[in-house]
């Protein structure tokens, strides 16, 4: 897996195993992208508490060769979502009736987070899982918490067009049973946003234990997942709700599926005429 060209993935792959002067570094610059893109090392130093030694050592921990290599993704990354940014703080005034005030403030924030992933995706990164669940012999789910019902729509869409993809712990089943099945040749995925259930990490962790690709989709660098990843996608949730929103991450399951059936061929399309044809025989799709 080569290095990602986001700077939040870089700092994901490496968070779990930095000291605590290197995590320290590393939240401030994921909090202050923009000031890091903008002034010197010095003046981050200052303004930070982290000695401009540990900074450097950061970026070449995440495999920068210099602070200032790692400083370009920081400009390259608010560059690409200044945009984004002021569209979203428009979206975000608050005018207007209560009610339309809160479909405004919802509807703008995951505006902003689809965005926001679309122009920093790491478009290699996706390609690789799509290819390492085109060949997977089986792909294995898991979303607990909130995770549960987009992790069984991803599971509901996969099945349309293959037969090797599977819910654990799901409706009496064991989660225990469904890692202990688990090869090299698998795909384990893993669901989880704040707060992280802690059956999703230890099934992460047991997942690459078993020496299977497992995938990690969630909002922030500081899952305790992400250190048990092959690959992970750290996708903004933002909202102004009580809740993160999984508006983003939906986005990102769907375009999975979608790339997945583009390059399944004609089998995948008989299948899903196949599926969708028992589907109207057994009453499953009203009358149109």
């Amino acid at each position: 897996m080569t290095l990602s060209a986001r700077i939040e993935d870089r700092i994901a792959d490496a968070y779990a195993d930095l000291s605590a002067k290197l995590k320290d570094a590393a939240d401030y610059v994921m909090a202050n992208q923009v000031d890091v893109a903008a002034r010197s090392l010095r003046s981050i130093s200052a303004a930070s508490g982290v000695s401009p030694a540990t900074l450097s050592r950061l970026a070449r921990t995440l495999g920068f060769e210099s602070y200032e290599e790692m400083r370009e993704l920081c400009r390259d990354a608010v560059g690409g979502r200044a945009m984004s940014f002021s569209e979203r703080a428009e979206r975000l005034k608050l005018d207007g009736e209560e009610d339309a005030t809160i479909l405004q403030r919802q509807s703008g924030a995951c505006i902003g987070n689809i965005t926001d992933m679309v122009e920093t995706m790491d478009r290699q990164r996706l390609d690789e899982v799509v290819d390492a669940l085109a060949q997977a012999r089986n792909v294995v789910l898991f979303g607990a918490l909130s995770s549960t019902g987009i992790a069984e729509y991803m599971a509901y869409l996969a099945n349309y067009f293959c037969t090797n993809w599977t819910l654990a712990g799901r409706m009496g089943a064991s989660l225990g049973a469904a890692l202990s099945s688990l090869e090299e040749s698998d795909v384990f995925i893993i669901v989880t946003k704040t707060p992280y259930a802690s059956r999703a990490v230890h099934a992460a962790e047991m997942a690459r234990l078993a020496g299977a690709c497992t995938l990690v989709l969630t909002d922030s660098h500081t899952c305790p997942a992400l250190q048990h990843a092959t690959y992970s996608f750290i996708i903004p949730s933002d909202s102004p709700q009580f809740f993160s929103s999984y508006a983003a991450t939906l986005v990102l399951m769907e375009t999975i599926i979608a790339m997945l059936v583009a390059r399944s061929g004609k089998d995948a399309s008989q299948r899903i005429r196949d599926v969708e044809a028992r589907n109207r025989r057994l009453g499953e799709f009203g009358a149109v």
